[in-house]
C-alpha cells in the first residue's frame, strides 16, 4: 500500500501500449460500447443513477489527485490549478450530468473528447506505471470525460451542432487568451502557452515558441472537425431523404 501512493514509485515506470495501458484502453471502449445497448433501456431512473455516480466519480478523483500532491509536496499554484483543458472538463463533465446541461455538453463534446483522448493514449505518467495511484487517477478521470460525452450522445441524445462548432472555437480561444494572462501573472505554463511541456508530446514536432501555439491551434481545429463529420453526414443524408420525399 505504501507504493500505492509513493511520490517514488520503484514498481515500474508507464510503459506506452504495454498489457496495463491497453487493457485500460480496452476497458475504457468497452464500457463505453454498452452505451449502444443502455439507449434502448427506458429507464429515467437508472439513467439518473448511472450520471450521477460518473459525476460523483470524477469530482472524488479529482479530489484525491489533489490530496495526494499536497502529501507528497507537489501541489503549486504553478501546477496544480484547475486550468490545464483536462482538468476543467472535469468539473465541466461532473455538472453537465447532472444537470443535463446543452451548454456544457457542447464543449465537452469537441474539447473534452478530444483533449481526453490523447491524455489516455499519451498519459504524461512518467515512473508511475501500473499499479500506482497516478495510473488509476489519470485513466479514471480521463476516461470518464470521454465516456461522459459519450454516454450523453449515445444514451441521452444530445448532438452537436454547426453553430456549437463555432462557439467551442471561438470560446477556447478565449479561455487561452485567460489562461495566458494568468501565466503571466504567476509564472506557470497552463495549456502549456508559456512554453514547451518538459515531457515528450505533440507539441514538440510543432516548431518553436510561440509558434507551435498556431500548431495547437490547428490540431484542436482538425480534431473538432473531425468530431463533427459524423453529424455532419447525418444531416446531409437526412436533407437528401426530405428532399425525396417532398
Amino acid at each position: 500500500m505504501d507504493q500505492f501512493f509513493a511520490k517514488d514509485f520503484t514498481g515500474g515506470a508507464f510503459v506506452f501500449l504495454g498489457a496495463a495501458h491497453t487493457t485500460a484502453l480496452i476497458i475504457i471502449a468497452l464500457i463505453n460500447l454498452t452505451f449502444i445497448q443502455l439507449r434502448q433501456v427506458d429507464s429515467p431512473d437508472l439513467r439518473k443513477t448511472l450520471r450521477n455516480t460518473m459525476a460523483a466519480v470524477l469530482i472524488a478523483n479529482e479530489a484525491a489527485w489533489h490530496v495526494w500532491n499536497w502529501s507528497v509536496g507537489n501541489w503549486t499554484i504553478q501546477t496544480m490549478l484547475p486550468l490545464h483543458l483536462c482538468s476543467v472538463m472535469v468539473f465541466l463533465s461532473a455538472y453537465m450530468l447532472v444537470t443535463r446541461s446543452d451548454a456544457i455538453y457542447e464543449p465537452l463534446y469537441f474539447l473534452g473528447i478530444g483533449a481526453a483522448i490523447q491524455a489516455i493514449f499519451t498519459p504524461d505518467l512518467g515512473l508511475y506505471g501500473f499499479p500506482h495511484f497516478r495510473f488509476f487517477q489519470t485513466f479514471i478521470s480521463h476516461g470518464l470525460i470521454v465516456t461522459a460525452a459519450i454516454y450523453m450522445t449515445v444514451v441521452e441524445g444530445y448532438r452537436p451542432t454547426l453553430k456549437s462548432f463555432r462557439n467551442v472555437i471561438v470560446g477556447a480561444n478565449i479561455y487561452m487568451l485567460f489562461v495566458g494572462v494568468i501565466n503571466w501573472l504567476i509564472g506557470s505554463n497552463y495549456l502549456f502557452i508559456a512554453h514547451k511541456p518538459e515531457t515528450p508530446s505533440l507539441i514538440d514536432v510543432l516548431g518553436p515558441w510561440p509558434w507551435y501555439i498556431l500548431g495547437l491551434e490547428a490540431v484542436g481545429l482538425l480534431t473538432c472537425a473531425i468530431l463533427y463529420i459524423p453529424f455532419a453526414i447525418l444531416d446531409w443524408r437526412n436533407s437528401r431523404v426530405r428532399a425525396q420525399i417532398s
